[in-house]
């Protein structure tokens, strides 16, 4: 690069970084949506009532089986069109957040599913209800498998969130189609912003290992002590 390109970049450094924050933001809101998804959907496409699954697959059919684009525009363009009104990051938030929960839903049915048998059978024998059952049984055995495929889906979320911009959410991505459309600079800026997202994908990959060491320690001093 360039002194004046150098120059042009860092008199947007600003704006990038705004638009960095911004995207860091979109990424956590989302996640947490998708997080609370997941297990909702997950839960109920494993009820023992009918109707509770048939609702539960019908929307993991509907967010899996169609883009998150047309998702995320529909929120943005057409529910004001039927009296309801949402902000871009609102809109986005939403769009990206039931997208990745539909495909969350499906690590949590697996991962539960997994539980063997037996432990199943031993919660029964001791009359858990089913909350019990889920709550001691279940659920804790099956988080840990649930951390490396959360992980790869919370790098699509990251990368999901660059689709925002279509929708004037000022990410990343809108920032680098600012500095391009007032610079005229077309591979510096967007060169920078693919280091940048791969900057954030690994500080998410990492947060996702140490929260996987820090339960597989946990589960280990549990064994040891009996717990």
């Amino acid at each position: 690069m360039g002194c004046a390109t150098m120059e042009v970049l860092v008199e947007f450094y600003p704006l990038l970084l705004k638009g960095a924050i911004v995207t860091v933001q979109l990424t956590v809101v989302s996640a947490v949506i998708a997080l609370v998804i997941s297990f909702a959907v997950g839960l109920a496409r494993l009820s023992r009532y009918r109707i509770v699954r048939i609702l539960s697959v019908i929307y993991l059919e509907f967010f899996r089986g169609t883009s998150a684009l047309v998702q995320m525009f529909f929120m943005f363009y057409v529910l004001p069109l039927l009296g309801l009104t949402l902000a871009p990051f609102v809109a986005g938030f939403l769009a990206c957040g039931m997208n990745l929960g539909s495909y969350g839903s499906e690590v949590v049915r697996g991962a539960i599913k997994s539980v063997g048998k037996p432990q199943r059978e031993a919660a029964l024998s001791l009359n858990y209800t089913t909350f019990q059952l889920y709550r001691y049984v279940l659920i804790p055995q099956a988080v840990p498998m649930m951390i490396p495929p959360f992980g790869n889906l919370l790098i699509e979320l990251m990368k999901l969130t660059a689709v925002a911009s279509l929708i004037t959410i000022p990410d990343l991505t809108f920032s680098a189609q600012i500095v391009r459309a007032q610079t005229g600079l077309t591979l510096e800026p967007f060169l920078l912003i693919l280091v940048v997202y791969f900057l954030i994908a690994s500080v998410l990959v990492g947060a996702v290992d140490l929260l996987a060491w820090r339960i597989r320690t946990i589960r280990k001093m549990n064994f040891r002590t009996g717990n």
